[in-house]
């Protein structure tokens, strides 16, 4: 089905926006410029979209799409929980390297309680949710054993341990984020041993004290 005309002018709009943060970094990026680029008036662009900030929130929609294809080769490939969730970070890191160059400037704004960038933002929703449902895919197709207590949670817990390693993401300047990369490979089987720890008697209590903090935030 081809995208209608409105759908078509803020897809041209998400894409200008695209490649002149890339060009130009964040800060140097106008919405004059996106408007010029895109091919619209200043007034359309700003019909579409509120603020800068609401452009990059587009970016992220995309780069959670593209997250999502880059994963699925590995993730057909691939049984065990520990191998398949790796390869879904590994993914992230892969999808998000050409942006590292401004990622600071986009972290300020998301920093801000109130921004529509915070990755638990109303506008992030549609975004969290996509990372989210990657996360569960993970675990779902896997060969893992999960206790029902943590079934639910688990794909969320894993989704907030990404936004750590996106955090230690954009302040790692070595070499196409190899510390990123590291600490992903190491981080990993400690996530394994801890879930499979969690079947084990006695641990009931502690999964469940787990569970309840996660609804208490969510709350």
């Amino acid at each position: 089905m081809r995208p209608s005309r409105g759908e078509a002018t803020r897809d041209a709009i998400a894409v200008a926006a695209q490649e002149l943060f890339l060009e130009r970094g964040y800060d140097r990026t106008t919405m004059r410029a996106v408007a010029e680029r895109a091919g619209v008036s200043v007034g359309n662009a700003y019909y579409w979209f509120a603020s800068k900030e609401h452009l990059v929130q587009a970016f992220y929609d995309q780069i959670q799409v593209d997250h999502a294809a880059a994963s699925a080769t590995a993730l057909s490939r691939r049984r065990t929980f520990a191998s398949r969730h790796e390869a879904v970070l590994l993914a992230w890191v892969d999808v998000a390297e050409p942006f590292h160059e401004f990622a600071g400037a986009f972290f300020k704004a998301a920093a801000e309680p109130t921004s529509p960038l915070s990755p638990f933002s109303a506008e992030s929703r549609p975004a969290r949710e996509t990372a989210i449902a990657l996360q569960a895919r993970v675990v779902e197709e896997s060969s893992a054993t999960v206790p029902r207590a943590l079934r639910d949670d688990l794909p969320e817990l894993l989704w907030l341990l990404q936004m750590g390693v996106v955090l230690f993401w954009v302040h790692d300047q070595s070499e196409q984020q190899r510390r990123t990369r590291t600490l992903i490979r190491r981080v990993v089987p400690l996530v394994d041993r801890a879930l499979r720890m969690s079947r084990l008697p006695g641990m009931g209590a502690l999964v469940g004290d787990l569970t309840n903090i996660i609804k208490a935030v969510r709350a």
